[in-house]
């Protein structure tokens, strides 16, 4: 759903004028000119050419004077013709000044009039991902603004996950970009390592109240090369889900702590259409399956793989033979969000490893989920990957101090707490505690559910702040999902993907 057009942000700002002409020198040119025409014509340019002789008969004669009153005019004209010009010219100069205070008062009434018609021209364009159904809310994030900064008119788009990509690339290449992007997982951190981003540290470094306000452990996950890019929005990271009944059937009394002990389990589980285990595997969110066995992707410094040893080579054939004897349902390999939340919902899996949105989509599809039936703890070892949503500013806002106010106000007390609230998700802010408070109360299972994503966030993993990541990502998986699905020995699917990676990380 989009609200606003698809097309290029046509932003139009006030233009500068550039300075007012000098008055003095525009006096003298055309005192300069008054003096070429009488000196060629003996007349005034303004009447056409020729003094007007009743007027400077009338002066000669001591009658009144017309046009403005020249102080010692009579005098002046009774030196004769000569004196008649200087009264001439006097009287000009008076009337410029009076031309010129006209005009610079009308200058400033229009300045004055027109002011707030060029502010209006200041623009915000916000981009989400996948929250149609939050409309509302936005429009009061909008109308909230609107109210602070009148002059700006925020215009917002929201597409669906496959589309967000190709919609905002193609507006970077464009140079139109949204002001404001709401991002999922580590697809920022390709755009912050090509400069693509605004480095957002300074805004967060002048204002103390945000100090304590992000969660520093979540904030930390959008850091490239020492700088923040993005803020919280919502955060969510993986946890391990079971069905109670189906353990309970195989004889197992508490959920796995181990790599072995969850094999073990899943096996104990598979029968018939029944499979013990199951894994998201978009951004990275199978790698505990990995650290749980002290696989690292990279070294240290980030700058060659380090994840071809005989730990990881036992890891993947271990995964492997799980595939091939149904424990591992292969949908863990192939699918992406629907195909395995759909096949968890039908209670037909007994482990599921995703993050924590997954428990709102399972519950509305399976109607044995309840208290007493599904169950979430963390995976072995505590380690979870984050996928939350950040908010970030593109590096082609015209207004990246407008977006900042803007984002601070998305994320601010009222509106993220009006967020949580309504979705039943953390916020990476402070407001998470009274939403936590909240949610055992009025939703208990749930409530065991999101518990999980505040604790151990010290276990964070794969969180590489890699300008490649995605390159790097689909050079890793493409091996490591042959090797699993069983099209490629262990060894030289890692073997390959090592080759790959390291190709990719010396470019």
């Amino acid at each position: 759903m989009v609200v606003g057009d698809d097309g290029a942000d046509a932003r139009a700002e006030p233009r500068a004028e550039g300075p007012a002409p000098r008055r003095d020198g525009m006096r003298d040119a055309h005192a300069r000119a008054l003096g070429r025409a009488v000196r060629a014509r003996g007349g005034d340019p303004s009447d056409g050419g020729g003094l007007r002789r009743a007027a400077s008969s009338r002066l000669r004669h001591g009658g009144p004077q017309e046009g403005p009153r020249v102080p010692g005019g009579r005098a002046l004209a009774a030196r004769g013709a000569r004196g008649e010009l200087e009264v001439l010219r006097a009287r000009r100069r008076i009337e410029m000044r009076r031309t010129l205070n006209h005009i610079a008062i009308g200058v400033l009434a229009l300045g004055l009039s027109t002011w707030p018609v060029a502010a209006q021209q200041k623009k915000l364009s916000l981009l989400t991902w996948n929250i149609p159904i939050y409309k509302e809310k936005i429009e009061g994030w909008i109308a909230d603004f609107k109210k602070i900064h009148p002059d700006v008119t925020v215009e917002w788009f929201d597409k669906k996950g496959p589309e967000w990509g190709p919609f905002y690339q193609t507006q970077v290449v464009a140079g139109t970009a949204p002001d404001i992007i709401d991002t999922q997982g580590a697809i920022w951190l390709e755009y912050a390592a090509n400069g693509g981003l605004v480095d957002i540290t300074p805004y967060l470094q002048r204002d103390p109240s945000l100090k304590d306000y992000y969660n520093p452990r979540f904030l930390q996950t959008w850091v490239y090369e020492g700088k923040n890019y993005m803020v919280p929005f919502y955060v969510s990271k993986t946890l391990l889900f079971y069905n109670k009944t189906m353990l309970k059937e195989a004889g197992i009394a508490r959920p796995p702590q181990t790599f072995d002990e969850l094999l073990d389990a899943a096996r104990k589980m598979t029968k018939g259409e029944k499979s013990g285990f199951m894994t998201l595997n978009f951004d990275w969110l199978y790698w505990p399956l990995l650290t749980m066995n002290g696989v690292e992707l990279l070294t240290p410094d980030l700058k060659k793989a380090a994840f071809n040893t005989p730990a990881a080579v036992k890891t993947v054939e271990a995964l492997a033979q799980a595939t091939a004897d149904g424990t591992i349902n292969k949908i863990a390999w192939t699918g992406r969000w629907v195909e395995p939340n759909n096949a968890f919902a039908s209670g037909t899996v007994g482990l599921y490893q995703a993050h924590a949105p997954a428990f709102f989509y399972v519950r509305g599809g399976g109607p044995w989920v309840n208290g007493d039936t599904l169950g979430a703890t963390q995976m072995p070892g505590g380690f979870a990957v984050p996928n939350s949503h950040g908010l970030g500013i593109s590096k082609s806002s015209k207004y990246p101090e407008l977006a900042w106010e803007f984002i601070k106000l998305a994320t601010s007390e009222k509106w993220a707490y009006t967020f949580g609230k309504n979705f039943k998700l953390f916020t990476g802010t402070r407001v998470d505690s009274r939403l936590m408070e909240e949610l055992q109360k009025e939703d208990p299972l749930a409530a065991s559910v999101m518990k999980t994503q505040l604790e151990q966030v010290d276990k964070l993993v794969a969180t590489w702040p890699l300008g490649k990541d995605a390159q790097i990502k689909e050079a890793f998986y493409s091996e490591f999902q042959a090797a699993v699905l069983g099209r490629k020995p262990a060894a030289a699917a890692l073997a390959e993907a090592e080759r790959k990676v390291n190709r990719l990380l010396a470019r």
